[in-house]
């Protein structure tokens, strides 16, 4: 059986890829946070995953720290932070950065440390 997720089901805007699903109910062990922001130096706070993350850059300029690396990527390019190791991204700005960010899970479980 196929499923289909429509926008309006996930997305917080219907202008931005703002928003996130849990495969959970679909049987799949893939999580998926759409992230949008304007603000330079917005993004997540370092945090952990028992599992894999992937980072797929739709638009602007980020610097990740994925453990004790920095590195500064931008649209188009894909960063993945291992499992268990602490990492946060921040856009570099100057425009909206976006981010598909694919959790290898059926269900979110991150572990703030700031």
């Amino acid at each position: 059986m196929a499923y289909i997720i429509n926008r309006e089901d996930w997305a917080e805007s219907a202008e931005l890829w703002k928003g996130e699903f849990t495969g959970k109910s679909c049987g799949t062990n893939v999580s998926v946070i759409f992230y949008s922001t304007h603000k330079i130096g917005g993004g997540p706070d370092l945090h952990t995953h028992p599992y894999p993350e992937t980072f797929i850059i739709r638009s602007g300029n980020a610097r990740f720290t994925v453990g004790d690396e920095v590195i500064d990527a931008h649209a188009g390019q894909i960063v993945i932070a291992p499992a268990n190791i602490p990492h946060k991204f921040k856009n570099l700005g100057p425009d909206l950065l976006e981010t598909i960010d694919i959790h290898a899970n059926d269900v979110f479980i991150t572990e703030w440390l700031e």
